[in-house]
C-alpha cells in the first residue's frame, strides 16, 4: 500500500445497500471500487439457517446497540441489534420481503421534495433487484441478483391465523409486493432453496472475482477526510492501526440509520450546537443530521398452545439441523414471522398503519428466551408512524456508541393506533380455526380496558429492527442529502441506506433499502433516467 493509497469510490459498510452499490460500481471495469466493512466475514451458522437469526443478537456479529430511557417504554432502554458483517441486517433479519406501500413513495415525493422517488419511478429498481420463484409480472422481476421465494416450511399456526383473520373480515392477499398492501397471508422471504439470501450473496459474491473491487472487513470507519467542501477520502481502523484512502470520485456511507450520521458528525458535519458540545470541529452546520430518527414498534401477543407444535421446542434439535443442511426443508426454513397481514385501524388514512407478525412459537424480548412451553405469537407492528427522535453522538471517539432515543410513542396517535392494533389481534385469535390451538395468554391480559392496555404496550413492545430517518431526503431545512442522494453542502458525498428515507415504509424495511441501493447505483452513475425509461418501455409492451 502506498503513503497515499487512491481508488475512484469508497463505500462505507457492506449491508443492504453498500453492497448493491458496490456491485453497480463496480460493474465498469473502468474504476476502482473500495469497500469498508467493520465487521468480519458472513461465516457464522447461524447466518445461513433462517430460523436462527435470534442467535446472533448480542455476539460478535452485532453492533449491540441500546437506546435511551424510553417514557413510552415505561423507561425502559430497547434493545437494538445491527449486523456487522457482510450483508450488513440482510444476514441478521427475519427475511420478509416487503416493499412498501404505493402511498410511502408518492408522500416522499409529495411532501418532501423527493423528485424522482415516487412509486413508479422506484417500482423499476425493485423488478431489477428481484428474482421471483414466481416469475416475471408487472409487478415482479425474474431475473435480479436477490432471490425471492414462497417459504419451504410454513407452521400450521400460520395458516390458522390467516383463516381466522380472514373469517373475521379482512382479505387474504398473497402477495402484499402486488396491486393492493391490504390483507393477510404468508409472507415470501429472501431465500434460495430454503437458506439465507442476503446482499453479501446477492451482490458480492458474484463480483467478488473483479480486479477492480476490493473488500476490506474489519475496517471501521472513524471519519471523513475533507478538503474545503469536499469529501477527499476516509480515515478508518483496521489490525489497530489507522489508514486513510483517498477518493477520486466519490465517498458513499451506507452505514445504516445509525452509523452513517454518527460518521457525518464525528466528521464535523451536522447541527453545529451539538458539535461543538462535543468537541468536534464544524465542517458543516447540517442540522438534521440525526434528527428525524423513527422506527417500527412491534407489541407481541403470546398465546399458550395446544394440539400443536412449537418451532422452537419441538423443532430445534440435530434431526431438524441434519433435514435443513441435506434438504433445505423442515422447521428449520422458518423465518419465524411467517405471514400476517396490513389493516388500517382508522378510516382516512393513506395506506394502512398497522402490520401483523404470526410466529409459531413465543417470541418476545427479541427471542431471546428459551422456548419451554408450546405458545404463538402475533406481533401488532406499528407501520404508520409519527413518532420521531434523534441521535446524537457522544464522544469525539468513533468507538463510542451514540445515544439512540427514538422517542417511542411520543406521539398519542402511536399509542392509540397500538391498542387498536392489539384488540384486532385479540378478536382475530377468537376465530376458527385459531381458536382451537388457544390455551390461555401468556401473560393474561384483557383486550377491553384502555388503561390495561397500555401498560402492557409498554411492558412488552419492542424494536421490529427498522430504524430509519437520520439523514432524511428532500429539499427542506431539516433534509440531509438531496434527491441525488448527495448531502447538503459537502461535494462527492452521498448517503445510500434507510437513513435517507424522510418517512419510513409501510412494513419490513430490507427490500426497500436494496431498492435505495439500486437507484443511487443509477445516480451516481447516471444511468437512473436512461434505465427507467428502458423499463417504462417493457412494461407498456407487456
Amino acid at each position: 500500500m502506498s503513503d497515499r493509497e487512491s481508488v475512484d469510490y469508497i463505500v462505507v459498510g457492506a449491508g443492504s445497500a453498500g453492497a448493491v452499490v458496490a456491485n453497480r460500481l463496480s460493474e465498469d471495469p473502468s474504476v476502482s471500487v473500495l469497500l469498508l466493512e467493520a465487521g468480519p466475514t458472513d461465516d457464522a451458522d447461524e447466518i445461513k439457517i433462517p430460523a436462527a437469526f435470534p442467535g446472533l443478537f448480542k455476539t460478535k456479529w452485532d453492533w449491540h446497540y441500546q437506546t435511551t430511557p424510553q417514557p413510552g417504554l415505561g423507561g425502559k432502554r430497547a434493545f437494538w441489534p445491527r449486523m456487522k458483517a457482510l450483508g450488513g441486517c440482510s444476514s441478521m433479519n427475519a427475511m420478509i420481503y416487503i416493499r412498501g406501500n404505493r402511498a410511502d413513495y408518492d408522500g416522499w415525493r409529495r411532501d418532501f421534495g423527493a423528485t424522482g422517488w415516487g412509486y413508479e419511478d422506484v417500482l423499476p429498481y425493485f423488478i431489477k433487484a428481484e428474482t421471483n420463484t414466481r416469475g416475471a409480472s408487472e409487478f415482479h422481476g425474474a431475473d435480479g441478483p436477490l432471490h425471492v421465494e414462497d417459504r419451504r416450511f410454513t407452521h400450521e399456526l400460520t395458516d390458522a391465523w390467516i383463516a381466522a383473520a380472514v373469517d373475521s373480515g379482512l382479505s387474504a392477499n398473497d402477495d402484499v409486493n402486488g396491486p393492493s398492501q391490504y390483507g393477510v397471508g404468508r409472507y415470501q422471504v429472501t431465500c434460495k432453496r430454503g437458506r439465507r439470501w442476503s446482499t453479501a450473496d446477492a451482490y458480492l459474491r458474484p463480483a467478488m472475482a473483479r480486479p477492480n473491487l476490493e473488500i476490506r472487513t474489519g475496517a471501521q470507519v472513524t471519519r471523513l477526510v475533507l478538503t474545503g467542501n469536499r469529501a477527499a477520502g476516509v480515515t478508518y481502523l483496521k489490525g489497530g492501526q489507522e489508514h486513510t484512502t483517498f477518493a477520486a470520485g466519490e465517498v458513499i456511507l451506507s452505514g445504516g440509520a445509525i452509523n452513517s450520521p454518527q460518521l457525518l458528525m464525528l466528521s464535523g458535519i451536522g447541527p453545529a450546537d451539538h458539535l461543538r458540545e462535543i468537541g468536534v470541529d464544524v465542517a458543516v452546520d447540517l442540522p438534521g443530521v440525526g434528527q428525524n430518527l423513527h422506527d417500527h414498534p412491534v407489541c407481541p401477543i403470546v398465546w399458550r398452545t395446544k394440539g400443536t407444535t412449537d418451532i422452537a421446542a419441538d423443532h430445534n434439535n440435530p434431526t431438524r439441523l441434519m433435514q435443513w443442511q441435506a434438504l433445505g426443508r423442515g422447521p428449520l426454513v422458518s423465518n419465524i414471522g411467517e405471514g400476517g397481514g396490513f389493516v388500517a385501524t382508522r378510516d382516512g388514512l393513506e395506506g394502512p398503519d398497522m402490520q401483523f407478525h404470526v410466529v409459531g412459537t413465543g417470541f418476545y424480548d427479541n427471542g431471546l428466551n428459551e422456548a419451554v412451553e408450546r405458545m404463538f405469537t402475533t406481533g401488532a407492528t406499528l407501520v404508520d408512524v409519527r413518532s420521531r427522535g434523534r441521535l446524537r453522538i457522544r464522544s469525539t471517539d468513533p468507538r463510542w456508541k451514540p445515544e439512540i432515543d427514538p422517542a417511542y410513542f411520543a406521539d398519542p396517535t402511536d399509542l392509540t393506533a397500538m391498542i387498536a392494533g392489539l384488540r384486532q389481534a385479540h378478536e382475530i385469535a377468537t376465530h376458527s380455526p385459531l381458536s382451537k390451538f388457544i390455551d390461555g395468554k401468556h401473560p393474561p391480559i384483557t383486550d377491553h380496558d384502555d388503561e390495561a392496555l397500555q401498560r402492557f404496550v409498554q411492558e412488552w413492545t419492542q424494536t421490529l429492527y427498522h430504524p430509519v430517518g437520520t439523514c432524511a431526503m428532500g429539499t427542506g431545512p431539516n433534509a440531509v442529502v438531496d434527491p441525488e442522494l448527495r448531502v447538503h453542502g459537502i461535494e462527492n458525498l452521498r448517503v445510500a441506506d434507510a437513513s435517507i428515507m424522510p418517512r419510513i415504509t409501510r412494513g419490513n424495511t430490507n427490500a426497500p433499502t436494496i431498492m435505495v441501493g439500486e437507484k443511487a447505483s443509477d445516480l451516481i452513475t447516471g444511468h437512473g433516467p436512461k434505465f427507467a425509461a428502458a423499463a417504462k418501455t417493457k412494461e407498456n409492451a407487456r
